[in-house]
């Protein structure tokens, strides 16, 4: 069965059918965005873009050589561009879409984390 044989339950939004393509092209979106470390870079370039690998590495505690390879799948994949300015190198987000899916994801994370802390005795005395 192929990852996209669902594409009937989910790949439709309000009422326009996706097509597999799209379906696959998310699925490799979600892919990239799956690295911890590619999610902590794109979090400080949201934050303070632009900049450097050095400045990256630094900010992260990451070698830069292990920054670069993955500023390199985030610029293949078309979430991070790159602008030399002389002999540095500023790194940027370049799709817009990054900052309002991590704003909500973080959001539903910390709701649920609150969920989570109230224990129901909590929640029947309130």
């Amino acid at each position: 069965m192929s990852p996209c044989a669902d594409a009937q339950v989910f790949g439709s939004l309000r009422g326009v059918a996706v097509p597999d393509a799209l379906i696959d092209e998310a699925a490799r979106r979600f892919a990239l965005l799956s690295d911890p470390t590619r999610l902590r870079i794109l979090a400080l370039l949201i934050e303070r873009e632009p900049m450097t690998v050095t400045e990256l590495s630094d900010s992260l505690g990451i070698a830069a050589p292990n920054v670069s390879q993955h500023l390199a799948r985030l610029s293949t994949g078309r979430l991070v561009g790159r602008e030399k300015q002389g002999r540095t190198v500023q790194y940027r987000t370049v799709d817009p879409s990054l900052r309002p899916l991590c704003e909500l994801t973080c959001n539903s994370l910390v709701e649920q984390a609150e969920r989570l802390l109230i224990r129901p005795e909590q929640a029947r005395a309130g």
